[in-house]
């Protein structure tokens, strides 16, 4: 889990911001210390609450322990500005070893030399990644055959349920298609004078993990044609998204009700959210949600499920969007090689990414961790490591300008979802004329 985390927007937003300037020296090859050597290297991390900070400190031990050459600094709450000025400025204060949560700008990262080639160490240490990890966290961390990232954890989504609501109005199963999400939402609201009592599933795009990236991961699409080309308005899978979300919103009572509500809700990362005190019965959320709700003490029982797939895609259900953290090495570090020891033991030791998968409770990231008797998770969280292996899930695609493209697009939601833009087609049209002439500037 990940306490300190953001929306999605909203992370994407302050990632983006940093990384448009973010540019550094690339190494190439030209990493010349001994990793053998008595050496100290520096490790930036963004997780904060004491559970994660102790989740990796313990990582770093067992690979001290292993490699009692290399003592790790370990820097904990890293946000992506203090990296961004920390890989400009270089020196020996700054970072070796480097992590963020923002799978959307690995082509930032990649395109703009923010993290530095790993191609050799990669092919130094014989690894044979497609072996190693799952296919999409391979495509995620590298952008147009650069790679400049490895997976260190990953995040599934899903869809929790209280369990007790659903047989108070009769549900017996999760849904399965989002014909079925929008039936049963429904049937599951309960509504209060102008508001609710429960609402059986927010569907706003500011319902904290309803953006527009986790809710296409139903839907079979693509975010770029051949040519590099925004795609979402020649792509059927987005109209019909786009289509499918605004008649969600307004048959739960319209867009400026659910608004009001939703100002009632707590803090996403707090003991007060809106799934932990029974204000919506469904929630679409990542793996860790599963453990806070727990630590939250919630007084019903949790249901855990797939997102419900598009209708006439019913085959692919078990599917979901999956992102992570990404680590990788700062180009102007002068300890390269022991760097590389670092990040080759965090993401491919089974037994590292094993026993960090169960102190962050996130979803382990390689093939072997993921089907490890040492994994210790509640029967639940089996749903998550089934999404993270399922051939169709998806990620958001890679852009030379990072996550802006996502940002465009989730702007052009919250004006379709409150009724501002009435022509859903040309809006896609606009929206994707923005995003290839953002694309093109970066370039």
């Amino acid at each position: 889990m990940r306490t300190n985390r953001l929306t999605a927007t909203a992370v994407a937003v302050a990632a983006l911001s940093v990384l448009t300037t973010a540019c550094t020296g690339q190494s190439g090859t030209g990493a010349t210390d001994d990793p053998k050597a008595e050496t100290t290297i520096n490790f930036w991390h963004g997780w904060s609450s004491p559970a994660e900070v102790k989740a990796v400190k313990d990582n770093i031990a067992r690979f001290e322990k292993a490699h009692p050459n290399i003592k790790v600094n370990i820097s904990g709450n890293i946000n992506d500005d203090k990296l961004n000025q920390a890989l400009r400025a270089g020196g020996s204060n700054g970072p070796d070893v480097v992590s963020s949560f923002t799978t959307a700008n690995v082509g930032k990262f990649c395109s703009s030399g923010a993290f530095a080639d790993l191609k050799p160490f990669v092919e130094k240490s014989r690894l044979d990644l497609e072996k190693t990890f799952p296919k999409i966290l391979l495509d995620y961390t590298q952008f147009e055959g650069k790679r400049c990232a490895l997976p260190l954890l990953t995040d599934a989504y899903g869809l929790y349920y209280n369990k007790d609501a659903f047989k108070k109005a009769g549900i017996t199963a999760p849904p399965k298609t989002m014909s079925e999400l929008a039936s049963v939402a429904k049937k599951l609201t309960v509504e209060k004078g102008d508001s609710y009592e429960q609402l059986g599933f927010m569907p706003n795009f500011h319902g904290y993990e309803t953006v527009v990236s986790h809710y296409m991961s139903s839907w079979d699409h693509a975010y770029f044609d051949k040519d590099g080309k925004s795609n979402i308005a020649k792509d059927p899978a987005f109209a019909e998204m786009f289509t499918y979300q605004k008649k969600l919103v307004d048959s739960l009572g319209g867009y400026t009700r659910l608004e009001k509500y939703r100002g009632t809700f707590g803090d996403e990362w707090s003991a007060e959210h809106p799934f932990h005190t029974g204000q919506v019965a469904m929630q679409l959320d990542g793996e860790w949600r599963l453990g806070m709700a727990e630590d939250a003490g919630v007084d019903f029982e949790i249901g855990v499920a797939p997102m419900p797939v598009a209708d006439d895609e019913a085959d692919s259900y078990g599917k979901g969007y999956l992102s992570g953290t990404v680590v990788g090495i700062a180009p102007a570090s002068k300890k390269q090689n022991a760097a590389w020891e670092l990040v080759k033991y965090m993401t491919t030791d089974t037994e590292a990414v094993v026993n960090f998968s169960n102190g962050i409770r996130n979803v382990p990231s390689t093939l072997a961790a993921l089907k490890s008797p040492d994994l210790k998770f509640d029967p639940r969280f089996r749903t998550f490591l089934d999404i993270a292996q399922h051939p169709k899930s998806s990620t958001s695609d890679g852009a030379v300008n990072g996550a802006a493209y996502q940002l465009t697009l989730q702007d052009f939601g919250y004006q379709y979802e409150k009724g501002a833009v009435k022509d859903l087609q040309a809006g896609l049209e606009k929206t994707a004329k923005q995003i290839d002439t953002d694309i093109a500037k970066a370039k």
